[in-house]
């Protein structure tokens, strides 16, 4: 069966954090629900779409930005409890926006990894694990690489309690209590974790990993040892996985796998029995997923893959036909509602043209005074600098919430850049005195209009180390950029392993 889905935009926020949208459950089978979103500008937003208009439930002030937000609430039950992540706080809200919790960590770093399993609360921050149950204090681990998720099969079906820590050392850590009860080494550096089917399975142990550099997995985390089922190699080069649900998006009674990564591609692979997935649609969004869900959102009865992107944009992949097509001798006319959303739209771009007009003859006003203070405008980038072990390079990912103007390049080690084919950026070499100053490489990408994300390629010289920068300036005014540095170790193209093959 062939899987067409359309794309509709809703609504944008801030820039977002991996993992921070849900959907709130339905109040029926197939009914729309709700979607709520935390941003970097620690903004929580729950909001529904009415006519074909996006209606906001409830809107928390600004803070700290969200780094995580999962449901809960009580087993076996509706998750309607909304949890955020914000510093080192955990809060929660109920689905109308009531606060009904501030719980203040001892977690002396941010928290970057979190999961809710009825009052058991699991938070990774940094190398540090730890586990309350009832906001008191139950279990402490510290990790020997930095945790980047955390998951828990459901203890009501297993009748334990052993959480996973997806670390970056390429381990998963399966805990028991303040102890490792066992490793589980998996092909890559682990980004995201998830229970199959949304609750572990048939068996309740069935655990899904995504990596960093792509791949995709899934093994059973029985209670002596794991077993690993199968694994999806990284062959098209894609970008590395930041989030993965299990939702019947295809209408035959099995929940598919769905996967978003930070190159922008959407996934949907069928597992219908079959000892590897089967990839059944893929789409290239402009910029990284950070978040995956299915649901139904735009309109009833219509499923669709609901995301969320690094620059804030929550949109839908769903199976609602595009357009209708007319019949002969019949005219096709514009509902009533798509003229009104046609109307707004336009008046809408109308008042922010005029704004931009006035904006810009107030700044150049104030430009020319000499009073005026010009104030540097901050922006963020998301960034990524990751070791391709195929292909012997390292790939380098630069995300900017606003159009990229240009990046400027410089090392004080040998490199050489590679092309890469997604990359439309214009690229311009400078000559460097090696010798004086200790420049090998400058290298300069000047980029089209409107590109917000660019993928650059290097390869680096065994043995020798030393420094990569890069020198990032969007199109915003008063000019300015921000520099980001990357370590390239003495043994650059070595990876970590747990367990020697001494045959070999």
């Amino acid at each position: 069966m062939d899987l067409h889905l359309h794309r509709a935009d809703y609504l944008q926020v801030g820039v977002t954090s991996q993992k921070t949208m849900k959907l709130l459950p339905a109040a029926r089978p197939r009914a729309t629900q709700k979607v709520v979103i935390g941003d970097h500008d620690g903004v929580v937003l729950c909001f529904g779409m009415k006519k074909g208009e996006a209606v906001a439930v409830f809107k928390t002030l600004r803070g700290r930005p969200v780094a995580r937000l999962e449901l809960g609430g009580v087993l076996n039950a509706p998750r309607e409890k909304i949890f955020v992540a914000t510093g080192s706080e955990i809060r929660g809200f109920t689905k109308r926006g009531k606060q009904f919790l501030s719980f203040e960590t001892n977690l002396t770093e941010s928290i970057k990894a979190m999961h809710i399993s009825g009052s058991d609360l699991f938070l990774g921050a940094g190398y540090t694990y730890s586990h309350y149950c009832d906001c008191r204090d139950q279990h402490y681990y510290l990790s020997g690489d930095k945790i980047s998720d955390v998951v828990c099969p459901p203890g009501d079906r297993l009748a334990r309690v052993t959480p996973v820590l997806a670390c970056r050392d390429r381990l998963l850590r399966v805990l028991q209590g303040s102890d490792v009860l066992y490793e589980v080494e998996v092909p890559g550096p682990p980004a995201v974790l998830a229970l199959h089917q949304g609750d572990g399975g048939d068996s309740g142990e069935d655990l899904l990993f995504g990596t960093s550099d792509g791949r995709l997995g899934l093994t059973q985390i029985t209670a002596s040892k794991p077993v690993h089922k199968w694994e999806v190699r990284n062959e098209k080069k894609r970008g590395g996985v930041l989030c993965i649900d299990s939702f019947d998006i295809v209408g035959d009674g099995v929940k598919d796998l769905l996967v978003g990564r930070d190159d922008g591609t959407v996934e949907v692979y069928a597992l219908d029995g079959a000892s590897q997935p089967v990839l059944r649609f893929e789409q290239a969004l402009s910029e990284s997923v950070t978040s995956i869900q299915g649901g139904c959102v735009g309109k009833d009865g219509y499923d669709e893959i609901v995301v969320s992107t690094y620059s804030g944009w929550v949109s839908g992949l769903t199976t609602e036909p595009a357009h209708r097509e007319s019949g002969p001798g019949e005219e096709l006319r514009l509902s009533q509602e798509m003229q009104s959303k046609i109307s707004s739209l336009r008046s809408e771009l109308e008042h922010l043209q005029l704004k931009v007009l006035q904006e810009r003859d107030r700044y150049q006003q104030s430009s020319q005074s000499g009073r005026a203070q010009s104030a540097v405008p901050a922006f963020s980038i998301n960034d990524k600098f990751t070791l391709s072990k195929d292909d012997a390079s390292y790939s380098l990912l630069l995300e900017v919430q606003t159009a990229i103007d240009n990046v400027l390049i410089q090392s004080d080690v040998p490199i050489d850049l590679l092309d890469v084919d997604k990359n439309s950026a214009v690229v311009s070499f400078s000559s460097c005195d090696s010798e004086s100053n200790d420049n090998f490489l400058l290298a300069t990408y000047r980029c089209q209009a409107n590109t917000t994300r660019l993928e650059l390629k290097v390869r680096s010289i065994e043995g020798q180390y030393g420094t990569l920068q890069a020198y990032v300036t969007p199109r915003i005014q008063p000019k300015t950029c921000q520099v980001r540095q990357y370590l390239i170790k003495p043994l650059s193209l070595h990876q970590r392993t747990h367990c020697i093959d001494h045959d070999r």
